[in-house]
Parts: structure tokens; sequence; C-alpha cells
């Protein structure tokens, strides 16, 4: 890091520790943690590939629906309040996962996990550094994602691990009080907010033709739905990916634990390229950088395909932590350089619930082919191919929208 952004973020540290922590916290309604445990939920409700996708699609699919209402109340509370209130939302979920022992109630469960955690957790930490940050939202995205790349690389290989120690229902009362204990944390950074609601009205920053948007507007432009298969594609196959990763494993020959040893590496590059990524959209804008970040997973994916060594999966991982660190900032940023910040709550509330509905397309859409015998492996190839078409679609709006860009001062 440049001494300018160890600066920034000893100026910052309460308000980017509160975004890192959040995004922590995350991972616990996050496809790269529950799939640690999609054997021992196999195993123990009786479920086929093709069915714990099902049910899992089912409870995803139910939270991207209600992050189009509940993710506006990111507008209308406080960080401090709203944090809290998820967290504890997202320890109950934990625990009803430790004790459930019905079929049925398993896509509630996971609709629990997946709206708490991956949906309004993350909601909460990205709106925001956005409403925090306006000339440096790129660095607090950045630096508030590596909460997320922190628990990406580090609990995947450790409750792996620790599963041949403690039954999964066990470590997922671990992730319950686990998640507990950071609410006093999350009390003591949130004394005082960057941006009393008080006052957001003032200092929010206008977007496309200097005009304060609302979902309602940015829903009838083309550009949000230029957008969609990007900001759906990633979502969906990364998800499939980490969601299959003992079916993956047992396909190349590789043992679980080995597999998943190779995530922190990809963690690495992904938080690397996350304040590469930051530093770029403080300086030439995320517009510019839009239509480049998804190219690694052409490359990523085609490697699952055809990889036949640990390396060379080690290497595609990390080519998905290349496109995830555009992922995290990039996509991020689009929302509050295009649309404005006064209703950054609402607007990324109808994007987070496309992300979300990508991620329970993925699992269901790719579980029910390997049932009807498509190959897990061979669905990697038309992966690749999806963000090609993603980035296709995207160019010609975004060129347009660009030009009613309001002019830096």
């Amino acid at each position: 890091m440049t001494p300018g952004y160890i600066q920034f973020i000893r100026e910052n540290a309460p308000f980017l520790a509160t975004g890192a922590l959040l995004s922590f916290l995350s991972s616990f309604g996050q496809t790269f943690f529950i799939a640690v445990f999609a054997g021992d939920i196999r195993a123990e409700f009786n479920l086929s590939h093709g069915d714990w996708g099902l049910l899992y699609m089912l409870g995803t699919g139910a939270s991207a629906v209600a992050m189009v209402f509940a993710g506006g109340l990111a507008d209308r509370f406080r960080v401090r309040s709203l944090g809290i209130i998820v967290a504890a939302m997202l320890a109950a979920a934990c625990f009803t996962m430790a004790y459930n022992t019905t079929t049925i109630i398993l896509p509630f469960v996971i609709f629990a996990l997946r709206f708490t955690g991956q949906g309004m957790m993350t909601h909460t930490a990205v709106v925001a550094m956005a409403r925090w940050f306006v000339a440096t939202r790129g660095k607090a995205l950045a630096i508030a994602g590596l909460g997320y790349m922190l628990a990406e690389a580090t609990l995947p290989l450790t409750f792996v691990w620790l599963k041949t120690f403690a039954s999964w229902r066990t470590l997922w009362i671990c992730a319950a009080i686990f998640t507990l204990a950071m609410i006093p944390v999350l009390i003591r950074l949130l004394r005082l907010e960057r941006t009393p609601q008080s006052v957001t009205q003032e200092n929010a920053s206008p977007g496309m033709g200097g005009h304060h948007w609302t979902r309602r507007d940015a829903l009838r432009h083309p550009l949000f739905w230029a957008l969609t298969p990007t900001i759906m594609f990633f979502p969906a196959f990364a998800t499939a990916f980490w969601f299959h990763q003992v079916h993956f494993a047992d396909l190349k020959g590789y043992s679980h634990l080995a597999l998943v040893s190779v995530f922190p590496i990809g963690t690495g590059v992904l938080a690397v390229s996350s304040i590469a990524y930051g530093w770029l959209i403080d300086r030439i804008g995320a517009k510019t950088i839009l239509p480049f970040y998804l190219l690694p997973l052409v490359a990523a994916f085609t490697l699952h395909w055809s990889a036949d060594h640990l390396a060379w999966t080690a290497l595609a991982v990390c080519l998905m932590g290349l496109a995830g660190g555009g992922q995290a900032t990039v996509l991020m940023a689009i929302w509050s350089e295009f649309y404005g910040t006064r209703h950054i709550g609402s607007i990324k509330a109808a994007a987070t619930a496309v992300m979300v509905l990508g991620s329970a397309i993925g699992p269901g859409l790719s579980g029910w082919l390997i049932d009807i015998g498509v190959g897990f492996e061979q669905q990697m190839l038309g992966y690749a191919a999806s963000f090609i078409v993603a980035i296709l679609v995207m160019l010609v709006p975004l060129k347009n929208a660009s030009k009613d860009l309001p002019t830096a001062p």
C-alpha cells in the first residue's frame, strides 16, 4: 500500500473497520461457508445434488425477493442500528441450522442465512461505504471488502479441519456464538457515524444529469438492465463452483482439504486486486474499468474445465480472485457513480436482489444438470461463454450513459 493509502486507513479506521467487520460476518451466510457442510447436510437429510441445489435455490431466491423490500431500510436507519439487528438475526439463523432436523425447514434456514448474511449484512456494509465516502469511495469499498476476503481465506480451510474434531452442528453453534460476540464490537465502533442520518440529504452526491436517481428511475434506465447479466452471472456461476466444491474435488481426484487449501491463494489475489481496483476507481472512475474486469473469468472457468492438476485449479481460483476484486469494488461503485447516493440503499437493494437471485439459480441449475447427466466440468465452458455475453451486452448502454455523468469540479 502507498503512504496515502495507509494514512487514509489511519484517519478513518473506525468506519473502515465497521465495513470490514460487517463483511466478515456476512461469510456465515455466504455459499463458500455453507458449502463446507454440503456433504454433511446431504447425508443428514438424504439429498441428491439436485435436491440440495433446489432447496438452496428456493431459500436463496426467497431472500432475493426479500432484499427488494428490506434493502431500502439502509436509507432510513443508521448502520449503528441496522447492522446490529442484522447481526443478531444472522446468529439466530446459525443456531437454527445447528438444531434443525427436518428437511422441510431446510429452505427456510437457507433463506435466513442468505438474507441476513449474503444479503443484508453485505448490503449494509457496502451502502455505509458508499455513503460515508465520496472522493475516496473506491478505497473504502476495497478496504471494507478485506473483511470478506479474510473470511474466505480462512474459514473454509479452518472449518474443514475442525470437522475432524467436532460435528458439523457444533460448528454452526460456534459460528452463532462468534457473531453474537461481535455485536459489542460493532456497538463500540459505531458510537459515532461518519454521516449522520440527519445530514445524509445534504451530503448526497448526484448521478447522471446531476439528478438524484430513485430506484424507480434507475429501473427505468437501460443501463441497469444492460448490467443485469454482469450482476447475475458472476454470483451464479462462482456460487455453483463453491457450492459443488466437494463434488468438484471428487471429479478431479483431489481431497476436499487439498481443494480448499488453494482458496486462500485466490483470496490473496482478491485482496490485492480489490485494493488496486479501489485505487483505479478513485482516479479514472468505475465506468472505465467496468467492461474489463470480467475477462479473467473466461480464462478461469475454461481452466476449471480442463484442469488435470491442482496447480491449474489454483491458477483458476486466482483468476476468479482477480475478477472478484472488480466485483467487490467496481460494480459496487457504479451505482453511486451513475445514480448518485441519496437513494443508494434502495438502488443497491435492487442490484443485490439480482445478485442474490443469480446465486440462487447457479446451485439449482448446476445441480439439476448434474442429475440429468451434464457433467459439472462440461458446465464450466458454458459459464466461460456467459461472461463474454455479459461484456458485450453492457458496452453500448454504458457508453451512452457515460455521456450524462456530471463533470468533475
